[in-house]
């Protein structure tokens, strides 16, 4: 993979009251182990959210607070082809894949449940095959109440 694969990472976190979003280099998207620690320099009293956009194919959010280190992807066909999406599903010790031709939402699809988006959502969401990442992302941040800091890093 290269770094032209990442559409674009950014770290969102929320601090005195407010969301912040940072764009990361894009080599940061490209290893979610380095992504994670990237993510430890934020401070944040609900963890940092690392977003990563690859290819207009794929999504992945990681959630550290902490050495606590949650994650999911949207698509785990992408395993096979991009190592982020390897390395989630390696960090998160998923065996079974579902096959290569089931392109589901896999990982802990409640990490953003307690900041206002649940499971059952994000899964549905990551279900609309018409849709970009970047769409699905801005929905994400939307629901979550940063959509325009989001919108103005990486537009």
């Amino acid at each position: 993979m290269a770094e032209d694969d990442v559409d674009f990472a950014v770290a969102a976190y929320h601090d005195e009251g407010r969301w912040q979003v940072v764009e990361l280099l894009p080599g940061l998207g490209e290893d979610v182990d380095e992504l994670s620690a990237a993510l430890g320099r934020f401070p944040s009293d609900v963890g940092v959210l690392g977003i990563v956009s690859i290819q207009d194919d794929f999504f992945v959010i990681v959630r550290r607070s902490g050495t606590d280190i949650r994650a999911m992807l949207s698509d785990v066909t992408a395993v096979d082809d991009f190592p982020l999406a390897g390395g989630v599903v390696e960090l998160l010790d998923i065996v079974d894949t579902g096959g290569d031709d089931d392109p589901i939402a896999v990982g802990d699809l409640a990490l953003l449940a307690d900041l206002g988006m649940s499971a059952h959502d994000l899964g549905a969401l990551c279900e609309e095959v018409e849709l970009y990442p970047e769409d699905m992302l801005m929905d994400v941040a939307e629901r979550l109440g940063f959509g325009s800091e989001l919108e103005a890093v990486i537009r």
